[in-house]
C-alpha cells in the first residue's frame, strides 16, 4: 500500500478529531462502511429534503440508493433528475446550491483540523461552505494527511487521475479526457455549531 492508501493509528485520528473539535467542526468514527450508512441515516430526519452528492464514498456503502430511491426522504437528486438542464438550468443550480441536509465526503482532513475539496464543476461547494443547514462527510480514515501541503499532494498526485478514469467511464468521455481541480474549498473552521459533521470509516473507501 502507498501513503495515499494506508490507514492511519487511532492516536492519529483521535487528534484529527480534536483538531476539527476545537475548529468547529464534529467528528465521529465508525469501524465499517456499515455502521456509516447506520450513522448518516441517524443524522437525516425522515421526510427532510437531502441531497447526495457525488461520491465513490457513497456509492461504495450505498447511501446514495436509501435516500434517493427509499421514498423516506425528499431527495433533491431525484427532483434534479427529472428536470430539463436546458430549460431549467438555472432552477437547478439553486435546488442544488441550499438544500437543508447535505451528504458528500471530502478529498484531505489534516490532522491540524482542515477540510480540503477539490472540484472540477464546484457545485458541491455552495451547500458545502454556507448554504446547507446540514451537512454530513463520511470520509474513509486513509484521507487523513499530515498538513495542507500533503493534502494538495494527495489531491494532486492521487485523487485526480482516479477522478478522470471514474469521470471517463461515467460520463462516456474520449480516454484524452482529463478532471481538473478547477475549484478549492478549504475549511479553516466552522461558525456554525454542528453544521458540519464528519463520520471516518476506518476502511479504504473511495479516493
Amino acid at each position: 500500500m502507498d501513503k495515499w492508501t494506508t490507514l492511519p493509528a487511532d492516536d492519529v485520528i483521535k487528534k484529527t478529531i480534536d483538531s476539527l473539535s476545537k475548529n468547529g467542526i464534529t467528528a465521529e468514527v465508525a469501524e465499517n462502511g456499515d455502521e456509516a450508512k447506520q450513522k448518516v441515516l441517524s443524522l437525516v430526519p425522515e421526510k427532510k429534503e437531502v441531497m447526495t452528492m457525488t461520491s465513490v464514498t457513497l456509492d461504495t456503502i450505498g447511501i446514495p440508493k436509501e435516500i434517493n430511491e427509499s421514498g423516506k426522504y425528499d431527495s433533491v437528486r431525484q427532483k434534479l433528475n427529472a428536470m430539463n438542464r436546458q430549460t431549467d438550468s438555472l432552477k437547478m443550480q439553486k435546488l442544488g446550491a441550499a438544500p437543508e441536509y447535505t451528504v458528500g465526503s471530502v478529498h484531505a482532513v489534516t490532522q491540524d483540523g482542515r477540510v480540503v475539496i477539490a472540484s472540477n464543476t464546484g457545485s458541491q461547494l455552495p451547500a458545502y461552505a454556507y448554504a446547507s443547514a446540514h451537512v454530513i462527510w463520511v470520509v474513509g480514515t486513509q484521507k487523513i494527511v499530515k498538513d495542507f501541503d500533503e493534502g494538495m499532494k494527495r489531491i494532486y498526485e492521487y485523487v485526480l487521475p482516479l477522478e478522470s478514469k471514474r469521470s471517463r467511464k461515467a460520463y462516456g468521455l474520449p480516454d484524452s479526457w482529463n478532471s481538473n481541480v478547477s475549484k478549492l474549498l478549504i475549511i479553516n473552521k466552522e461558525l456554525v455549531t454542528g453544521r458540519l459533521h464528519i463520520i471516518f470509516v476506518k476502511e479504504l473507501l473511495g479516493f
